[in-house]
């Protein structure tokens, strides 16, 4: 008898299988070199399923030392471009070809392959795919208790995990020895096959020496060489699940979302527990009888089965936000927002009228909405976020009101400064705590909280001493200093030569700069600077 085994038959381990059963007795095995070169290329890749092969063609090998089976290698390797298309079946043809041509019976796990096999005429033995270490918990649940947020495993380490309250994680040591790669690899290809058998799991992601897999509510990440130097898993999972009821400002905020559709970002550092509010932003907008989706990287929010959770269709959110602009929801809440691409997505819904709540990391409040300065107009921003809430420890810290005003900008008083004004106002007490504008072709964010102190050391007094120090530079050759007198007047010490420079034929150029920037200045030598300073440092 001769069998000819696909790829899947070796994975799976069916050759050597049928042979201990035995169901193969002197048994011709002809391993395409088709099938080898595939799994050599899924193992380089770091792929489980190349190593599960190569342990077969060993096990084989072994078989064939004993003179149980015959052993031969047959056809040739295929193309780096067909194994490259192996998914649209250009390797399983090479393997349908050579047991054709042998006059073999065809091994496969694979049904489409078994079909398409028997369509075209050959001998085909089909078996059932092999579940492999599937149980119904992750073999790395012992290590969580329910205070761990996390348990975090490498080859070579001992294993740590972040335990405690939010806020007040410790990063600890829960074993006493190293784990071994033999084990972590036993971990990792049970947790695969976990997600990829049972119906509560799937895998997010799998490439090149990395897999994410979401089972149940713990999110794992599966990393392998040559992406990693070492075997790796990373399990995390939400230790709280909260309510609106259970945050400060609950009853302002329910008001402020049922209003109208909204933009918001919600902001903090990594585990402050961002994703835990945007879950229950979402149940609540879920029960107020609005139609919620999400979007996410990957899908591990904890919200209920009416809210549908989208990943990125074909790899790329813009595919997923184009199929949600035709379910139509009323709010999307998009877990994360961070690269370029995710905040003009998150706008371009925005301004679809979709009601958008992002998740984005940042360490102050302000910074979330700085993330979107030079990514959108800067007109827009008020139009696509009008609400940013700052998460810390679990608990609402901040709630900013975000708006737009054509006015002169605090701290400046020449009538013809004024220009859209973004003013970004504390939602608890309604005080303007920052504002945003263009600043002599400069987009500035500055700080109102010391307005009312001396006028150099505010934020728009900062910002006018580096735009005035930056015009002379452009012009003079020598040491600038800048002192300024007032919201809109300055002096300008420069040196003796540069002073004609500086001023310009009749005072033109002084002029121009002035009027670019607002500010009267006079400009004098260093001589004349009170205490006698001299003309450049260190002089």
């Amino acid at each position: 008898m001769k069998v000819v085994p696909d790829t899947s038959a070796v994975v799976d381990g069916r050759v050597s299988e049928r042979v201990a059963s035995g169901i193969y007795e002197s048994v011709t095995v002809l391993v395409p070199e088709a099938v080898v070169g595939e799994l050599e290329s899924q193992a380089n890749d770091g792929l489980e399923s190349g190593w599960d092969g190569l342990s077969e063609l060993k096990r084989l090998a072994d078989l064939a030392d004993e003179g149980t089976i015959e052993l031969r290698y047959v056809g040739e390797r295929a193309s780096g471009d067909a194994r490259s298309h192996a998914h649209e079946g250009d390797v399983d043809a090479l393997i349908r070809d050579l047991a054709t041509d042998h006059g073999a019976t065809l091994l496969s796990s694979d049904v489409v392959q078994a079909e398409v096999a028997r369509a075209k005429g050959v001998d085909v033995e089909y078996v059932e795919p092999v579940a492999r270490g599937v149980v119904d918990e992750l073999p790395i649940q012992h290590f969580f208790t329910d205070e761990t947020m996390s348990v975090h495993l490498k080859t070579g380490t001992v294993p740590k995990a972040k335990r405690g309250q939010l806020g007040e994680m410790r990063y600890v040591e829960i074993a006493d020895e190293t784990t071994e790669e033999e084990q972590m690899r036993e971990w990792a290809t049970a947790i695969v096959d976990l997600a990829r058998q049972s119906n509560e799991g799937f895998i997010e992601l799998s490439d090149d020496g990395m897999d994410i897999v979401q089972f149940r509510n713990y999110r794992i990440a599966v990393a392998r060489p040559p992406f990693a130097d070492g075997i790796e898993i990373t399990a995390v999972r939400p230790i709280a699940k909260t309510t609106l009821d259970d945050y400060e400002f609950a009853d302002e905020l329910r008001e402020r979302f049922l209003e109208r559709k909204r933009g918001v970002l919600i902001s903090g550092s990594p585990g402050a527990g961002k994703s835990t509010f945007a879950q229950a932003v979402a149940e609540f907008l879920n029960d107020a009888d609005y139609a919620v989706k999400t979007m996410e990287k990957p899908r591990d929010l904890q919200v209920g089965p009416e809210i549908t959770q989208y990943g990125a269709l074909g790899g790329d959110m813009a595919n997923t936000a184009d199929s949600l602009l035709l379910v139509r929801p009323d709010y999307t809440v998009y877990d994360e927002v961070r690269k370029t691409d995710d905040f003009e997505v998150f706008s371009d819904m925005r301004m679809a009228g979709v009601g958008m709540v992002g998740v984005v990391h940042a360490s102050r409040a302000i910074d979330a909405l700085q993330r979107l300065v030079g990514r959108v107009e800067l007109g827009m921003i008020p139009q696509i976020v009008d609400t940013v809430i700052y998460i810390e420890a679990g608990e609402i810290h901040t709630v900013y009101d975000v708006e737009t005003e054509v006015k002169v900008p605090a701290g400046l008083t020449a009538e013809d400064l004024a220009r859209p004004v973004i003013q970004v106002s504390n939602f608890e007490t309604g005080r303007p705590e920052y504002e945003i504008y263009t600043f002599n072709r400069q987009v500035v964010t500055v700080p109102l909280d010391d307005a009312d102190g001396d006028d150099a050391d505010t934020g728009v007094g900062r910002i006018a001493k580096q735009e005035i120090e930056r015009e002379i530079r452009s012009v003079a050759h020598g040491h600038v200093d800048v002192e300024l007198k007032g919201t809109d007047t300055a002096i300008v010490y420069v040196t003796e030569g540069d002073i004609g420079t500086v001023i310009g034929k009749g005072g033109g150029r002084i002029s121009d700069i002035e009027n670019r920037l607002g500010i009267e200045i006079d400009v004098r030598t260093h001589a004349d600077k009170p205490g006698g300073a001299s003309e450049s440092p260190g002089s």
